[in-house]
């Protein structure tokens, strides 16, 4: 098979549960270098390991991909009702329906005396490797059936369980990657791979070489973990007479003590970074940073910058340090420029688990919901944000949370009590409620009346909204309406002044 002239690159997670961020980043590298060089990019489910298979992974993972806004042109879909269905020339591409296919190679492969076989028991296997860890030598299969006859493999096949094993020959092998040039590797170190297990099912190893050549793929972007790997890869292509693909192995992540970011160190998952709120322009534009730069070192793009910029010649060697920090900074900046409609739009999920019930379909609360999300904008840092933000607008007056420092900062003095008074009686004479008389009258009212400003405005402020912070006091005001905040005040006086005449 010849290899085409496009670009075909792919993702191929494990659906072992969520979606790493390392694994995300993985993703959004192939897809921007696909897009920037007008090539294909390809999702394949290689779920040959069926001890760590998760049901329902498959699912997350598309779902995820697609809020992520990484669009790929070929493998499994999921349909309106959440349903699995694939698309392509090349499928199927879930590794689970093509295991006839790796068997094919892996008999080829031994066929050739590239490969044999091995009837070595799981109880055996671990007791070489713990002599050879008491010995301090790196655990290795020590090659025991490496040598049997064709005769005798064939006999005791008939007979016994066995695995496929690849030979790896005790000399250097030698590859070029894009990102670290020439990569050397010395075979006596490296293990007789197993690549076909005793269940029929392939290995990792395998499954994704056979896989890469059928699909065509003419570039490997993966993680620098798999680096190690890719000597085992170069044989079965060198074994099989196929013409490798160009690889590229991306840094490791690390956290900002330079430990492994790993699934024990949290905050890992694509999907927690979802439901916290952050938004999946955003997360992408922070992943793209993680080992890959811009001559000018530039910080926020939009998605087709990316595409246009991208270049694996500017990604790094070293390990990228991902930093929370900085990612809800960049959130924060995204949220800022982002339109308070598709704020809205956003939010609304975060709503419902926040108890707020929204009716969409109203076009006038949804209008409201805009006006009150901008008055906040500035401040949101996350989406989750938004409804604790703004919740005192929507709640009914009587449902209103009035927390216990508040309570005690601002309602026990009589003098607290006659401001709200006065205030009150002075608010019910103001005919043209908004922000401008609102603001000419209290100033005036603390003036003619010896009042501080700060004294009354916070006073008020916590009266009508239970909080000693949040919008401007005067949006505030404004949005709640008069017969809202004269009414809360009258609550307010009742509830929490009833010892004071």
């Amino acid at each position: 098979m010849n290899k085409p002239t496009v670009v075909r690159v792919r993702f191929a997670p494990s659906p072992t549960g969520f979606l790493h961020i390392g694994g995300l980043r993985t993703a959004l590298f192939n897809y921007l270098f696909a897009r920037n060089n007008n090539g294909k990019f390809i999702l394949r489910i290689e779920d040959t390991d069926r001890t760590r298979y998760v049901e329902g992974a498959t699912e997350n993972l598309i779902s995820i991909l697609n809020w992520s806004g990484l669009d790929y042109d070929e493998g499994p879909y999921l349909d309106t009702h959440g349903k699995i269905y694939q698309k392509g020339d090349y499928g199927p591409y879930i590794q689970s329906q093509r295991i006839e296919i790796y068997k094919r190679y892996a008999m080829e492969l031994l066929k050739k005396g590239f490969a044999y076989r091995c009837f070595c028991s799981p109880q055996r296997l671990e007791e070489v490797r713990k002599l050879q860890l008491l010995n301090k030598q790196p655990p290795k299969y020590d090659r025991l059936c490496r040598n049997l006859s064709e005769t005798e493999s064939n006999r005791r096949a008939a007979i016994e369980p066995y695995t496929i094993r690849l030979k790896v020959p005790d000399e250097k092998i030698v590859f070029t990657d894009i990102i670290r040039d020439k990569v050397e590797f010395d075979g006596s170190l490296i293990d007789d791979q197993v690549l076909l297990k005793s269940d029929g099912y392939p290995t990792y190893h395998l499954a994704n070489v056979v896989d890469d050549h059928l699909m065509e793929i003419t570039h490997v972007i993966r993680g620098e973990e798999w680096l190690s790997s890719t000597p085992k890869h170069i044989l079965i292509y060198k074994y099989l007479d196929w013409q490798p693909p160009q690889f590229a192995h991306l840094p490791l992540l690390l956290n900002p003590d330079r430990s492994k970011l790993s699934k024990r160190s949290g905050d890992v998952a694509v999907e927690e970074y979802k439901k916290e709120g952050y938004l999946p322009e955003a997360l992408l534009n922070y992943v793209a940073l993680l080992g890959w730069s811009t001559e000018d070192s530039q910080q926020i793009f939009t998605k087709q910058e990316l595409i246009d910029k991208f270049s694996l010649s500017r990604c790094s060697k070293s390990p990228a340090i991902f930093d929370k920090q900085k990612l809800l900074w960049m959130n924060s900046e995204y949220i800022r420029k982002t339109d308070p409609y598709k704020l809205m739009e956003y939010s609304i999920p975060f709503f419902v688990s926040y108890g707020i019930k929204i009716d969409i379909n109203n076009s006038e609360i949804k209008e409201y919901i805009v006006k009150l999300i901008q008055l906040e904008q500035q401040k949101i840092k996350l989406l989750k944000d938004i409804p604790y933000m703004i919740e005192f607008f929507l709640k009914p007056d009587t449902e209103i949370e009035y927390k216990e420092n508040v309570v005690k900062k601002y309602f026990y003095l009589d003098t607290q009590k006659q401001i709200l008074i006065e205030v009150r009686d002075m608010l019910q004479t103001i005919t043209q409620f908004d922000k401008t008389t609102l603001e000419h009258q209290l100033r005036n009212f603390c003036s003619n009346r010896g009042y501080k400003t700060t004294e009354v405005f916070q006073l008020l402020r916590a009266a009508v909204s239970g909080r000693s912070e949040g919008p401007g006091l005067f949006d505030l005001l404004f949005f709640l309406g008069k017969e809202r905040v004269i009414n809360r005040i009258n609550l307010v006086i009742k509830k929490f002044f009833l010892n004071i005449k």
